[in-house]
């Protein structure tokens, strides 16, 4: 193995920051437990380093005691859950990334005009039965452009919204599926997918190009992860996702030279420098940044949380 390149921008993105810098902020303010609905994001580094500071994770509000701090993860949740736990008078901060939460506000806003809604997303993903769940009727998910042919809406009015963490180019293909049968179809003026999903993908194209190996640094359960390593592989580049630096298999790596590194937008840095310590284990002679999008995206954290968030 002689050298590694590193893809520009990788990992931690604002809505990812924001997320987890709510918890900590919780615990600090009002003790442990806190309680967190869902993963707060998908890595398990991430979420076991926040069980050790005392988050306790559910998927259920029956396991929230009365009078606790219930947390909702950066992926969203629907009407119906956020309904419940104002019933149950919790104390709640709302995680769910700005990016998505713009998209529910477009189901609301469109669906009081009389919409039915084509959602682009993965089946089971949180972030879908969150936007999906935003409605009791009147939305269908289509995971591919097959399924667009077996909508059947309710009327002429229809819209479309995607899941932020599609493959770029996966989204495209089922949205001219839409399209082509649903040609007065609103689309949003700005498209759902993030901006961190859209720079990494980019960022994986230009890089998988000129390397023999893709490394994803993320979680099995990180869609945007996934993709990633997708992206590589239909360039022709074999990629493999990891965990961490533990999960490096050295055969990989026979007779491919040059290795690329990413990470998903819930991957943190400290296991990309870890897979960087291994890769120099198993023979890395240097390490190069590529150039690419530098990112200056921040976002408020709740009310009642104190401060504007990290820098």
């Amino acid at each position: 193995m002689g050298e590694v390149l590193l893809a520009e921008p990788r990992g931690f993105c604002a809505g990812v920051d924001r997320a987890i810098e709510i918890v900590e902020r919780a615990l600090e303010m009002f003790g442990r437990p806190i309680y967190v609905r869902h993963e707060i994001v998908h890595n398990t580094y991430v979420v076991n380093d926040l069980k050790a500071k005392g988050a306790i994770f559910i998927e259920e509000l029956d396991d929230v005691p009365a009078g606790a701090t219930l947390i909702f993860s950066a992926h969203g949740v629907s009407k119906a859950l956020r309904e419940e736990a104002a019933r149950r008078g919790f104390r709640v901060f709302d995680a769910t990334c700005p990016l998505v939460s713009k998209v529910h506000m477009e189901v609301h806003k469109l669906a009081r005009e009389g919409y039915d809604f084509i959602m682009i997303g993965h089946k089971g993903h949180p972030e879908v039965e969150g936007t999906m769940g935003q409605l009791g009727e009147g939305i269908y998910l289509v995971e591919s452009a097959q399924d667009v042919a077996r909508v059947q809406p309710r009327s002429d009015k229809i819209a479309v919204v995607t899941q932020t963490t599609l493959s770029v180019d996966d989204a495209a293909t089922i949205l001219a599926a839409v399209k082509q049968r649903f040609p007065q179809v609103r689309e949003p003026k700005k498209q759902d997918i993030c901006y961190a999903t859209q720079n990494r993908q980019d960022a994986v194209k230009q890089m998988a190009r000129t390397v023999d190996v893709v490394i994803v640094v993320g979680s099995a359960t990180s869609s945007n992860s996934n993709r990633l390593r997708e992206v590589a592989e239909r360039l022709g580049t074999p990629a493999h996702m990891v965990d961490s630096a533990e999960d490096l298999k050295p055969e990989w790596f026979e007779g491919r030279p040059r290795v690329g590194v990413t990470a998903g937008a819930s991957a943190p840095d400290i296991l990309v420098q870890q897979v960087i310590s291994r890769l120099r284990e198993l023979g890395a002679q240097s390490v190069r940044k590529l150039d690419g999008v530098q990112e200056h995206v921040r976002f408020p954290l709740p009310r009642g949380l104190g401060g504007a968030g990290r820098v």
